[in-house]
């Protein structure tokens, strides 16, 4: 019988958040062995659960019995979100410039195939949320990835990103706030960006997602609201799913603004492939004016005493006391990236790190070259756990770095071992 084999296509395409060393959890999962999931950014599975009011908007709308929706989504829904753009300073986009989605995942997706034609190049951080790079990639295109600037708070490198612009370079992709590093943009980094793509005549797509999830003094800008934003296209993609603790509704959104008039075509394409899946997911449609309109915020979070920011300043500051270890303290989202010292632990595999963390510990964390980042001095921490168990864990990397070496080939291999520490619950 005929032998099917991953496509050529499939090859050069990675996505480690769900990878092997996640493949390797699951197996230790299977044999009963307990695991605390820091690859996963669901707030949900830490018990961060979505406000009283979306599931009940949620069961309004599955009591409604709503079918097909048009392609490009429910009209309160869109007419919600241009409402919501408009708060955010980002101008001209009415409810036809508003596509809803099943999460920013397959809005990526849609927007990328739209777009690339074999060979053109997109520019992409690095860091990255990998379901950028991935796409680009199965889309036919050439990811050029650009630097963003530890020594910085890892802003995007301006001069980095204008030496990679090539006749073949169609867009720039933003993260902002940025998944892994927790980094916010200012205004005048992203008016320059704005102003590169202005002058070599490229989209940008600017990724929002987290924009609600900002500590407190800290303030997010979008993308399109930016000085010179009007005279570039962007499109923009943001949700739900991370702000109101609805991961699993998949339920976001994308705009378009500035130069639509010269995006006739492209906003066309995006139009066609809307309609190939029919419809995004209705009843999380029809929760999007009722989150959008609510009173409701994270804030209380993201202020001190609250939660998610105790559990920052938690393992900021556990980080620092680790010996080998430093990091950049995140302004947004629930993710910070540190720096291993790689000569100090003789790492040259950082994917091997975390598997070694992994079959020790039993927690499950993501490598910094899942992220695309070009060395493999970084890995990327979930403190979504609440305080006692960050603290914790952290204690379990000291121990584990204090007699760690990759010299010889480290410590483990696939697939793993049974043994560790498994008094450490999830």
């Amino acid at each position: 019988m005929r032998e099917f084999k991953k496509t050529t296509k499939l090859c050069n395409v990675g996505y480690d958040i769900r990878g092997p060393v996640a493949e390797e959890a699951s197996r230790m999962m299977a044999q009963g062995i307990p695991i605390i999931p820091l690859n996963t950014g669901n707030p949900a599975a830490f018990g961060l659960y979505a406000p009283d009011f979306v599931e009940e908007a949620m069961r309004r709308a599955v009591r409604a019995g709503e079918a097909y929706s048009d392609s490009i989504g429910i009209a309160e829904a869109r007419e919600a979100v241009a409402d919501y753009c408009r708060t955010k300073g980002m101008r001209g986009v009415t409810a036809a410039d508003v596509f809803t989605g099943n999460g920013v995942s397959e809005l990526i997706s849609i927007a990328l195939q739209a777009l690339l034609d074999n060979g053109d190049e997109i520019l992409i951080p690095a860091p990255d949320y990998p379901l950028w790079t991935g796409t680009a990639t199965l889309c036919g295109g050439r990811v050029v990835h650009y630097l963003c600037d530890e020594q910085s708070e890892w802003q995007p490198d301006l001069a980095d990103i204008e030496a990679k612009i090539t006749p073949k370079t169609k867009a720039i992709v933003l993260i902002n706030p940025n998944n892994p590093t927790g980094a916010l943009y200012p205004g005048e980094t992203l008016a320059r960006i704005v102003k590169l793509a202005y002058e070599h005549e490229l989209i940008v797509f600017s990724d929002e997602i987290y924009d609600r999830l900002v500590m407190e003094g800290e303030a997010h800008v979008s993308t399109a609201s930016v000085d010179g934003a009007d005279d570039i296209f962007v499109v923009t993609l943001n949700g739900l799913s991370k702000s109101h603790m609805v991961a699993g509704f998949r339920c976001a959104w994308l705009t378009f603004s500035g130069r639509k008039d010269l995006a006739a075509d492209y906003i066309e394409g995006v139009r066609m492939l809307a309609s190939m899946r029919m419809c995004a997911n209705v009843p999380a449609q029809l929760v999007i004016p009722a989150a959008l309109k609510h009173p409701y915020s994270a804030a209380p979070l993201l202020r001190p005493g609250g939660r998610v920011w105790e559990q920052k300043e938690c393992i900021y500051r556990a980080i620092a006391g680790i010996p080998g270890l430093s990091a950049v303290k995140p302004k947004a989202a629930f993710y910070i990236f540190p720096k291993i010292d790689v000569k100090r632990f003789d790492i040259v595999d950082d994917e091997r790190f975390v598997l070694d963390f992994l079959h020790e510990h039993h927690v499950l964390m993501t490598h910094g070259r899942g992220f695309n980042y070009p060395e493999p001095d970084h890995f990327r921490i979930v403190y979504l756990p609440e305080v006692p168990e960050l603290s914790v864990i952290a204690e379990r990397m000291r121990a584990f770095l204090s007699g760690y070496s990759q010299e010889g080939g480290g410590r483990a291999a696939f697939p793993g071992s049974n043994g560790g520490d498994a008094d450490l619950g999830a």
